[in-house]
This record gives structure tokens, C-alpha cells and sequence, in this order.
């Protein structure tokens, strides 16, 4: 998939009647409360810490099931949803079974209130349709998509393994579905690699976009609300699993473009690099059992590292961070770590992909995968993703592979770079064999007749 460039004001302001012509074609009146909903809800029941991330979530499937542009499918989800939290939504409260009481641990001191998720879906389907109903007698202001361009490509695959636990979120409208109005603009984009199910990848790629949205340090500190959003879904998780008995975990790599800086936060050995003007910049140390800090916090904790085809975290994981893993907590921490990296202008891309990937493409090769693939497809850039992961698997990975680029500068613009640094350098050799020679070795040039 690509995402390309944003639409003009008045072209956002003309695509909407059209949308909404449509909306009350096929849904003219409210849902019900017999009514089928319109779109599948994950789950039974939903945390109250869940409804905004889950609600969102279904809102975008929806919403974008039906032809709505991203930035018309952010802005109306953001004011269904947030309408909707402003109700009393202990009406949906729904008690806890008996067995799922004896589940909660002994150090969970505040009680979990459980949503039935039908009944708040429902409500929220209403709640849509009344701000479609709003906008269609008067526009939000709520639509100005966002400010920058994005060319993302993105491909992902199951490859050999028998499920695809994978997850990748590419959201370039990020304050329209946050509401925020200030002006920095804002890009998120992850990656999530699930292991033993994909139900903790799943949970990360809906929650922790949300949750970074909600941190107070998000404006002046967004590095610092990425790695607070990771440990949050982390506890949000653990209580999900050990409410219905999930033993799945993931690791994620995580950026945000807030403004001209860039934000990365990552636990686990999914990978982001940034390549700036044909380099490869690192910005990030996967978290594996082998690394000498992460051997001595497992150690310290009571817990062992051993080889069996690999290092592992007492016998079983190969990653030593990631959120989930219920039954594997202390000793994989589900806190991340973060960085940031001011942004000049002189950035190509950025690449975010899982181990699928990284296990068999080095760092340093990346970029010449990139502009080979660029030249092939004379600079079209939205398949190059789909290129990368062909490549992973061609050199043996048999895991699930993710790739996805998102480009910092003009894909055309990368070519030409490289034509003109190769004929630079074509140059360069040429004046080197005119040179004339030097004084010490006169002597045993021929000499002209």
C-alpha cells in the first residue's frame, strides 16, 4: 500500500457531501437495538482504558470500507468517539464472571470495569451517525488534513509460517484523529511482530498510537510519551491476557514525525534505521538476550539466558523486551526504550521492518537494495516495499516479513542523486588519468620526439 499526497482544503471540502450523500443512502436512520451493526466487534467485552483505541480502530475499518479519504475517516472518528466518551458509559457495564474475578492478581488494587463491547459499539454507530448528520448541515473545521506530503510503501506477508502474526500501523493523520490543533504536525508509523499468537500485536497496533496521544509529555517531550505509551499498552495487555488467558507477546518499533524531529521508540528486536543521503544511520539497539545489559537485568531478576539455536530468555523467547508475554514478566520488560533525531532536510528515508526482515538484509546493504529497486521501477516508489520483503525471502527468511518505507524526500530525486554522484566520480577518475605527472616521476615518462 502507498499513501501519497494529502488533498487541497477545497478538495477535502468537496469530496465530504459526496460521502455523506452516501452514508444516509445506506444508513438513514439510527441503529436499533435489534438492528445488526454494520461492522464486526473484536471481542466481548471492553476495558474502559480500551474504548477510545478500540472504537478508533473500528471507526477507520468502517469508515475506510467505505470509501472515506484518511483525513475525512480521522476527523469523523475523532468526533464520533470523543462525543461518545463524554456519556455515562456504565450503562454497558458488565460484571465480571467468577472465574474471571479469581484471575485478576492480588496486586491489582483498583477493580477493572468491563464494557460490554456490542452495546458501546452500538452506541457508538448511533453517535456516528449524528455528527454525520451534524456535518451535513454544516462542515467541521475538524477536516484540514495534514500539512506535510507522505509517500509511504508498505508490504507485509505470512511467507512459510502457519499464521501471520504481524501488524503495521501508517498513520499520517494523527492529529486529525486525535483532535490536536497546535501547530506541529504529526506522522505515526509501526511495526509489530507477534509471536506465540497474534492477539498482542494486534492490541499494540490499536493501542499505542492512542495512548501516546493521551500522554501529557506529548508536546514537549514526544520521545518520552512514545516509551510511556508502549509500558502502558504493556499493563493494559497483561490484564487483557490474564482476564482471558492470552500467552501472546510482541516486539514493535515505533516513529513519530512531530515538526522537523524525528521520534523512535522500540522494545524487542523489530528495527527502524534512517538512511540520510545514501548512509545508513543507526538510531537503535535491539533488545536480545545476548546483549551483556539485558543478560545481567534477566540474572539479576532470578531468571537465566541459555543458548538453543539461539540465545534465549530462560529457554524460550529470542527477545528480552516485548509487550505481552504474560507468563514471562519480569524477565521480559515490557519497558522501551526512545530516541530522537532532528530532521535537516537531507533524509531519504526511513525504514521500519521486523526480525523477518533484518536477520537476513544488514543494515548496510539496505540502501542499495533501495536504489536498485528505484531504478528498475524508474523512481516509482510504491512497490518498493513489496521488493524488499521478495528480497528477504529470496535470501531464506522463512518468518513472517513486514517492511515498510516512508520516504523523507522525492523518490525521483533519490535517483537523480545517485546518477549525479556517479558521474561525479566518473569524472573524477578521468582527471586522474589526465593529471599531469608529477616531478618525481618526469624521468621515466617517454619522452616526445
Amino acid at each position: 500500500m502507498a499513501c501519497g499526497t494529502p488533498l487541497q482544503s477545497s478538495q477535502m471540502a468537496e469530496g465530504i457531501p459526496g460521502f455523506l450523500d452516501t452514508f444516509f443512502s445506506d444508513f438513514p436512520a439510527p441503529l436499533g437495538p435489534e438492528s445488526p451493526l454494520p461492522w464486526d466487534v473484536p471481542g466481548k467485552v471492553l476495558s474502559l482504558e480500551e474504548v477510545e483505541g478500540e472504537l478508533l480502530e473500528l471507526a477507520g475499518h468502517f469508515l475506510r470500507s467505505r470509501n472515506a479519504a484518511p483525513y475525512l475517516a480521522s476527523s469523523l472518528a475523532h468526533e464520533a468517539v470523543s462525543q461518545l466518551l463524554q456519556t455515562d458509559l456504565l450503562e454497558y457495564r458488565k460484571l465480571p464472571r467468577p472465574e474471571e474475578e479469581e484471575n485478576q492478581e492480588e496486586e491489582e488494587t483498583d477493580p477493572i470495569t468491563l464494557l460490554d463491547a456490542k452495546g458501546v459499539a452500538r452506541s457508538f454507530f448511533n453517535q456516528l451517525w449524528e455528527v454525520c448528520s451534524q456535518w451535513q448541515k454544516q462542515v467541521s473545521p475538524a477536516t484540514q488534513g495534514p500539512q506535510r506530503q507522505w509517500l509511504v510503501s508498505v508490504h507485509a506477508i505470512r511467507n512459510t509460517r502457519r499464521k501471520m502474526e504481524d501488524r503495521h500501523v501508517c498513520l499520517p493523520t494523527f492529529n486529525q484523529l486525535f483532535g490536536l490543533s497546535d501547530s506541529v504536525d504529526r506522522a505515526y508509523f509501526a511495526v509489530f511482530d507477534g509471536h506465540g499468537g497474534v492477539d498482542a500485536a494486534r492490541y499494540a497496533a490499536i493501542h499505542v498510537h492512542a495512548q501516546a496521544a493521551r500522554q501529557p509529555e506529548l508536546p514537549t517531550r514526544p520521545a518520552e510519551a512514545l516509551r510511556l505509551a508502549i509500558q502502558s499498552t504493556d499493563r493494559m495487555f497483561l490484564c487483557k491476557a490474564r482476564r482471558e488467558r492470552l500467552q501472546s507477546g510482541t516486539t514493535g518499533v515505533c516513529a513519530l514525525v512531530a515538526g522537523q524531529t524525528l521520534h523512535v521508540a522500540w522494545l524487542g528486536d523489530s528495527q527502524a534505521i534512517l538512511v540520510q543521503q545514501g548512509q545508513v544511520v543507526k538510531l537503535m539497539e535491539p533488545h536480545r538476550p545476548e546483549r551483556q545489559d539485558e543478560r545481567e537485568r534477566i540474572e539479576a531478576l532470578g531468571g537465566f539466558v541459555s543458548y538453543m539455536d539461539c540465545w534465549r530468555v530462560n529457554g524460550t523467547l529470542a527477545v528480552s523486551r516485548a509487550i505481552g508475554d504474560v507468563f514471562q514478566k519480569p524477565y521480559v520488560s515490557g519497558d522501551a526504550d526512545a530516541t530522537s533525531w532532528e530532521l535537516t532536510g537531507s533524509e531519504d528515508y526511513l525504514l521500519l521492518a521486523c526480525d523477518g526482515f533484518f536477520d537476513v538484509v544488514p543494515h548496510q546493504e539496505v540502501n542499495s537494495l533501495v536504489q536498485a529497486h528505484l531504478a528498475v521501477r524508474q523512481g516509482c516508489a510504491l512497490r518498493i516495499a513489496e521488493d524488499l520483503v521478495a528480497e528477504a525471502r529470496e535470501r531464506g527468511s522463512h518468518d513472517n516479513i513486514t517492511v515498510m518505507v516512508v520516504f523523507l524526500r522525492n523518490p525521483r530525486d533519490l535517483l537523480e542523486a545517485r546518477a549525479q554522484g556517479a558521474g561525479d566520480a566518473q569524472a573524477n577518475r578521468r582527471s586522474q588519468d589526465l593529471s599531469p605527472i608529477p616531478p618525481e616521476l618526469e624521468s621515466t615518462a617517454p619522452q616526445k620526439s
